[in-house]
């Protein structure tokens, strides 16, 4: 079995060496900089490394997509590594991913509850609603046997987060052709040029919500691992950030009013 995860970079971040993944240098179509040696690049071959500033880690994965071979791929971040089942301070090695993909279909990182949101509130408070309506318009056109699962998903508060996941290498493809068909789509209709920075990723944001509506249309078996935060993860800043949403949003309800 040939097993291959990809860690993600958007910049010359050293990846521990024991985590056992493929450096990829996301975007390397605009990278300025050296890349280190031992990463590989992801404007070789078919890609999309060119759109990276709007579709962030996903550059990467359609590059993995079009031109790896494997039985089972996996994706996570420099900063952000699957956790081994057995022992959560250590990486998650080549052989329990392979064992644990023979009983489910794919491997996630723990999900993420907003407690006080929905998936779209979360989303429209952060961003702007209209990436997601778009996008339900665009499933009721191209796929809708997936509305159900779509909303489902936008009413609930938790979900997977990242686009992180280990995955059979078949599934892989059809995930990928199903999510890239929906956001090159969204690309089309949706004009981000004037949109602050952080929004313009619009395309990666998009897709972290959709791996779940996919996976509960498929009605796939998953299990979710916890993952390892490489560096300083800014809770209090998030929390705080998360708060100051809550406040615009009720603000702005009642000024509807």
């Amino acid at each position: 079995m040939k097993t291959i995860i990809i860690s993600v970079s958007h910049n010359e971040n050293r990846i521990p060496s024991d985590t056992g993944c493929l450096p990829v240098m996301a975007g390397s179509a605009l990278v300025n900089t050296v890349i280190p040696a031992d990463y590989m690049r992801d404007d070789s071959g078919d890609n999309i490394s060119y759109k990276n500033r709007e579709y962030c880690e996903l550059t990467a994965l359609y590059w993995a997509w079009k031109n790896l071979d494997a039985d089972v791929m996996g994706i996570c971040h420099y900063r952000r590594f699957f956790a081994s089942p057995v022992n959560r301070k250590s990486f998650l090695k080549e052989e329990e991913a392979e064992h644990l993909i023979k009983y489910y279909d794919v491997l996630l990182p723990r999900q993420r509850d907003y407690l006080l949101e929905s998936n779209y509130s979360q989303y429209a408070n952060a961003h702007d609603a209209t990436d997601l309506d778009i996008t339900r318009q665009i499933i009721a056109e191209k796929c809708p046997e997936y509305l159900e699962a779509f909303d489902n998903r936008m009413s609930m508060s938790s979900g997977h987060r990242f686009n992180m996941f280990v995955i059979k290498g078949p599934l892989a493809d059809e995930y990928c052709t199903w999510l890239f068909d929906l956001l090159f789509e969204l690309e089309k209709r949706r004009d981000i040029s004037s949109e602050p920075e952080k929004n313009q990723r619009v395309y990666g944001y998009i897709a972290e919500r959709l791996l779940d509506v996919w996976i509960d249309e498929k009605k796939l078996r998953t299990t979710d691992l916890d993952y390892i935060f490489i560096g300083r993860e800014h809770l209090i800043k998030k929390a705080a950030a998360l708060c100051a949403r809550k406040l615009k949003a009720c603000i702005k309800r009642s000024l509807r009013r």
